[in-house]
């Protein structure tokens, strides 16, 4: 960055689940919208998520009309002697014209750079890259142009990185933010048998049961797990491991042991994000609802727009979309998570 008072535009890069929803994120002011296919390559593997080939083109061509792009995630780990999926994934993103591919794994990485030399390689978050040389091994082993970096760097940090790094730095700015180290979470295999980082889902849907008590109190299950109690009309989130409630010895109230229901929200620290080099603004939330994109993509279209142009950015209030209807800077501010 030649000036640090002048930041360079940086690029908002927003969630699609779905097709509409992909074409919700590019109306709402998308510059590029990241989605995966129908399968574990992706590390948001829901039922009625992401896109078939047939649909990946469409969409693609969709953005590409309106000037955006589409970024394809290919970022779990293929388990031994499944390769050849991930390697077929690749192969979708070149013939449908993706502008580029997110990717974590070596193997897959060296895939697609050794056979696709022009396919554009994006360092996935899931990869855990937060250190310079690890980010660089990674430029020059496989000519990744952009680094998703995890959620456990301050601001300070990102721009030490800057400085010694040859490419561009992407940076979740909403939504979830997890306790594990980026996706490679060992409680849902425990409890499920499922992996997020190699089939791409945390608390399948299949595992999942919700049950009312006699009181009309509802308990969330996930395998045979009680993962939370909500007295009768309080609301309820999807069950996840880390964000339960668990009594124990020393905590005879449930308490959450792991993690309280938060999201995170950057908005406020947008101008130091970009003097500190990032140059491209990640929303998190593929799961989320169109409503959900429409209205956080808009948000941050205008607080960009507004910061480019030297006005006080107009951060709308997104915390009745955030997780628990509470927000947090996380790391980027103090390394604290609360």
């Amino acid at each position: 960055m030649s000036d640090d008072n002048v930041p360079r535009r940086p690029e908002l890069v927003c969630p699609a689940g779905t097709p509409a929803s992909l074409r919700t994120a590019v109306d709402a002011g998308a510059d590029a919208v990241y989605c995966g296919l129908q399968n574990e390559t992706n590390a948001r593997n829901f039922p009625g998520l992401n896109f078939s080939p047939a649909e990946l083109q469409k969409s693609v061509a969709y953005a590409h009309a309106r000037g955006a792009k589409v970024l394809l995630a290919v970022n779990t780990f293929p388990p031994a002697g499944k390769f050849q999926l991930w390697k077929d994934a690749i192969d979708v993103a070149v013939s449908c014209a993706v502008d580029a591919i997110i990717v974590a794994d070596m193997g897959v990485a060296a895939y697609a750079s050794r056979n696709f030399p022009q396919l554009r390689l994006h360092l996935s978050v899931q990869a855990g890259a937060s250190s310079p040389e690890a980010i660089r091994f990674h430029c020059e082993e496989f000519g990744v142009r952009r680094v998703v970096l995890p959620r456990i760097l301050t601001v300070a940090e990102i721009a030490d990185i800057h400085r010694q790094i040859p490419c561009e730095i992407e940076a979740f700015v909403f939504g979830n933010i997890g306790m594990m180290a980026e996706g490679r979470c060992s409680l849902t295999n425990y409890v499920t048998g499922i992996s997020t980082n190699m089939d791409g889902v945390c608390s399948p849907a299949a595992d999942v049961r919700f049950e009312e008590e006699a009181d009309g109190a509802l308990t969330s299950r996930l395998g045979p797990f009680v993962i939370d109690r909500y007295a009768c009309g309080e609301s309820g989130g999807y069950p996840t491991i880390c964000k339960g409630r668990y009594s124990c010895s020393a905590h005879a109230e449930p308490y959450y042991a792991f993690e309280e229901p938060r999201s995170l929200n950057l908005s406020a620290l947008l101008p130091d994000l970009m003097r500190a080099g990032v140059t491209a603004l990640k929303i998190e939330g593929r799961q989320r609802s169109r409503a959900y994109v429409k209205e956080v993509v808009g948000a941050f279209r205008r607080a960009v727009d507004d910061i480019m142009a030297g006005r006080e950015a107009a951060l709308a209030n997104l915390i009745a979309l955030t997780e628990g209807h509470k927000e947090t800077q996380g790391a980027f501010r103090s390394k604290s998570w609360r």
